[in-house]
């Protein structure tokens, strides 16, 4: 069905890369009109928009920059999710999946492998849309990282639902064999939990902790007449 999307090496073809890129145009506006507020009767609010823009693109560029590579995928990137979370912690879960949505397709352009439709959806579609959930801790103290946490977390079992059912054919030969049924826990939450501690150990630094909830309070709009 979506053969004509898809290259003989797992690759995307021009089509498949318009087709992707447009669904993701597309999605990005539906997250945006839903992130309009009751006072505007569920408008597309402009600020929020523009927020979320930003913060995918940040996402996008900071993906880039991997302190540590993984060899089959993946790796320590520079804070990346953390702002995926964000968009979540601002506008709450509903609109924070669907931005996370759209950066997994980000991601699937970045870097497209394509086993079949459901591998994709694990890797890349679901796997980022978890980063979302960040946002059902909004309203509560420490809910930035409550929500990272558990966002982390959520993404990791979506990588590794697909490690179990499309990679295990990868798992290097010198790897423990006592520890093999154990090797997508390993693989996938050995680079999300170390890109998870070091975000975790920077949002403790007090001047970027105010800061970024400063940029918070602005996101929302809160103290501003509506």
């Amino acid at each position: 069905m979506f053969s004509f999307m898809v290259t003989k090496d797992g690759g995307l073809t021009t089509a498949g890369y318009g087709i992707t890129i447009a669904i993701a145009v597309v999605i990005f506006f539906v997250a945006g009109y839903l992130a309009g507020g009751r006072a505007k009767e569920d408008r597309m609010h402009v600020k929020q928009l523009t927020f979320c823009g930003m913060a995918l693109a940040l996402a996008y560029l900071t993906s880039y920059i991997q302190l540590f590579r993984m060899p089959y995928g993946g790796g320590v990137t520079l804070f990346s999710m953390l702002f995926v979370v964000l968009i979540g912690y601002w506008y709450g879960p509903k609109v924070g999946v669907m931005a996370g949505f759209v950066y997994g397709l980000l991601q699937f352009i970045q870097e497209p492998y394509v086993l079949s439709f459901f591998q994709v959806c694990c890797d890349y579609l679901l796997a980022f849309a978890a980063l979302g959930l960040g946002g059902l801790f909004l309203k509560q103290k420490n809910g930035l990282l409550k929500g990272y946490v558990v966002a982390v977390i959520a993404r990791g079992a979506f990588h590794v639902l697909g490690g179990y059912l499309f990679w295990m054919s990868y798992m290097p030969e010198n790897f423990p064999k006592v520890l093999a049924a154990a090797y997508p826990f390993v693989y996938n939450y050995g680079f999300l939990l170390a890109e998870g501690v070091l975000t975790i150990l920077v949002l403790q630094i007090p001047a970027l902790k105010n800061a970024l909830e400063r940029v918070s309070r602005i996101a929302r709009g809160e103290g501003e007449a509506m």
